[in-house]
Order: C-alpha cells, then structure tokens, then sequence
C-alpha cells in the first residue's frame, strides 16, 4: 500500500491497562471519523473488568495484540494514520516509551509513530503526587512515584508528542488536533 492509494488517513488510538479516566476516554474515541483502535492486552483486560464495551464509530477498526512483532503497526509506514493518540497510558507505557521500549502493542504504535513523524497525544496518568482515580469497585487515591513523574516529564520533550495531564486537556489536545486537519483538508 502506498500513500497514494490512502484516501483518507486515520487515527490511530492505543489503549493501555489504566482505569484511569478509561470510561471518558472511550466516550472520546466515539466521537472520532475514521478510527482504529490498538488494544494492548492489559486493556482488554481492563475491558473486562470495568465491563466496557467498545462502542465505537462505523467503520472502526481493532486490532489486538496478538502477534510478536507487533504487526499492524506497518501501517504507519504507508501513511494510513495523521495522529497516534495513547489514552490513558500507565506508568509502564509512559516508561517505556521514555526509553524506546516497544514490546506490546501500545508502545510499539508509539516507537512507529515516532519514527514517522507522526503526532501523538498521550494521556499521563501518573502527573501529580496524590490523584484520585476509578478503580473497578470505586474511587481510590494514588501517589504516583517520583520516577513515574520524571517519565512523563521526559515524554513531554519528545518531538511531535502532546502529553496531557487531564480529562480536559485531553479532550483539548483531540479538539485541536481535529480542527488542524480540517484546516489541512480545506
């Protein structure tokens, strides 16, 4: 496949084993045209124990992490998709992606994201030293660790990435992101 024969470049989601805001930012990806959906297996695990459903836009596409080498990720190669988006991202995504380990599906979407150039917006979830997140029986407080705050402070240098802190910034972050590429398409 070439970039000629794309006729329209999608987004590309991954999702990771975080609860936290996971509910919200499956409502986000509803609200996305031409979409696929990267699931890591801690997310589908995640899934199932927040009893979600993927209720996502005609058209959508999953893939799962299934395959050793990560293989769907080929696609960002030819240009199939203009924006990677990673939401929510554990610490452990955070981690690896700070130290070019792609040994999962997420983090291997966002090595090939990197690589070309392609931008990304990345859901932190580990971003202040005490934080209330959504468990799967309720609320309860986290104190991420000093080295989980340095990862997402390094992640935010990174070339072409957004990292976002919030709910709010992440709805943000895809706003923008969606109003450049229409302004790009006009």
């Amino acid at each position: 496949m070439t970039r000629t024969e794309i006729k329209t470049p999608r987004f590309a989601w991954a999702l990771t084993g975080s609860g936290h805001f996971f509910k919200e930012s499956l409502d986000i990806m509803t609200r996305l045209p031409n979409l696929d959906v990267f699931l890591s297996q801690a997310a589908e695990e995640v899934l199932s124990m927040y009893k979600q459903q993927l209720n996502l836009p005609e058209g959508t596409r999953i893939f799962k992490d299934r395959t050793a080498s990560a293989a769907p990720v080929g696609n960002f190669y030819y240009g199939v998709y203009h924006t990677l988006i990673v939401a929510p991202a554990t610490s452990n995504t955070v981690a690896k992606c700070v130290y070019g380990i792609s040994d999962n599906l997420a983090t291997n979407v966002f090595a090939q994201a990197g690589k070309c150039r392609v931008p990304a917006i990345v859901f932190a979830c580990d971003t202040a030293p005490e934080l209330d997140t959504e468990a799967p029986k309720g609320m309860v407080k986290v104190y991420p660790r000093r080295i989980d705050l340095e990862n997402t402070a390094k992640l935010k240098t990174f070339d072409d990435t957004v990292v976002v802190e919030s709910l709010a910034e992440l709805e943000q972050a895809v706003d923008e992101r969606l109003i450049c590429l229409k302004s790009l398409s006009s």
